[in-house]
């Protein structure tokens, strides 16, 4: 596990958290600016000397009361902001051997030639970072992190600086991070979309404080969290891709544990590949009994857990249980009356749309 407890003063209240992450995967830490994720980030660097205990799994990098503080340069970290501060003067081949010389030779765990695969920049090498696009100069600076052979990766929004079509570049080889290197990540961002697509574990912070944490798919089911409001509202559930149907360029993702499964547009990923599903709430209905003649091919059996007011006055959220998975629904309070709908009813949830995340 990844343990920290910290407090420290900042401009208009006092960061103070316990945290609990699991020492694989990508742990999201998600609030608006200024609330203060990357004071926890830094502090995990040692850049920023909080008060209290910094520990990952036997290793202690800070406890006041034994007063044990171990420095930046010998925490095994990599950290990436959201510019990618790449050293102008050198290629990419030399600013990736300047990370590796960060490394413990004996300590290697990542080979190089392992990390240009992973993030597809093996033909930059020759170049000099004012010759890439932001995009790549980002999975640059990601690797120089990675060549270090960290046990813990930091990643400070990223993708911040990057547009819409930069981040779609990058987003993919993030993806690779968890699956393919046994490293864990803590990544800071205030983009939910980024967040559904990459994060195992959620941290929802606000003023200094630990709103909530958890497994991501859990917490986007909370309607008591402000995960459940706005147009990203929905939940994010892993899945396989079970079946193709080449005559409709379709796909049946079951989502794991066998619950139930969704058909969606073929992506041209091949039978067993695992995959992320988001349903959001805007594009789910809810019926007390199946639908005949309708266009809406998706129509699971379920029932009602919870129902909570969502932004506006008109509408409403409900929580469905579909065998061991929630869905998360959104329609109008004048609906929820007609359905009578109540803890426990038994509905049929239609969805019309399913995000596949790769």
């Amino acid at each position: 596990m990844i343990e920290a407890r910290l407090r420290l003063p900042r401009h208009g209240f006092m960061l103070d958290v316990a945290l609990s992450l699991p020492e694989r995967g990508i742990s999201a830490l998600f609030g608006p600016s200024g609330c203060g994720k990357t004071s926890v980030l830094r502090a995990l660097a040692g850049l920023e000397r909080a008060a209290g205990r910094i520990a990952l799994g036997g290793d202690v990098w800070q406890d006041d009361a034994a007063a044990i503080f171990v420095p930046t340069h010998r925490r095994p970290i990599g950290y990436v902001i959201q510019e990618s501060t790449l050293f102008p003067h050198m290629d990419v081949r030399h600013n990736l051997e300047y990370g590796r010389r960060r490394s413990v030779a004996d300590g290697r765990a990542i080979a190089l030639e392992q990390v240009l695969d992973l993030l597809g920049i093996a033909h930059l090498m020759a170049r000099r970072p004012d010759t890439l696009s932001g995009g790549e100069r980002q999975r640059v600076a990601i690797a120089r992190a990675l060549a270090t052979s960290p046990r813990l990766l930091l990643m400070d929004e990223p993708l911040a600086a990057l547009d819409a079509r930069r981040k779609a570049e990058v987003l993919p080889f993030l993806d690779r991070l968890h699956t393919e290197l046994a490293i864990p990540v803590v990544y800071v961002s205030h983009a939910i979309e980024e967040v559904t697509r990459l994060a195992h574990h959620l941290v929802l912070m606000d003023q200094g404080r630990v709103v909530a944490t958890g497994p991501l798919a859990d917490l986007m089911a909370r309607l008591d969290l402000p995960t459940a409001q706005g147009e990203g509202a929905g939940v994010v559930l892993d899945g396989v891709v079970a079946e193709r149907d080449s005559r409709w360029q379709l796909a049946r993702l079951e989502v794991r544990g066998g619950d139930f499964s969704v058909w969606a547009r073929d992506h041209g990923l091949p039978v067993g590949r695992a995959v992320r599903v988001r349903l959001l709430a805007r594009d789910l209905s809810l019926a007390r009994a199946p639908q005949s003649g309708t266009s809406i091919g998706n129509q699971l059996h379920g029932v009602v857990e919870a129902i909570a007011d969502d932004e506006h006055a008109a509408l409403a959220l409900v929580r469905v249980r579909v065998g061991a998975s929630p869905v998360v629904v959104r329609l109008s309070r004048r609906s929820a009356h007609a359905l009578d709908l109540q803890p426990g009813l038994p509905v049929w949830v239609q969805i019309k749309t399913v995000a596949l995340m790769e």
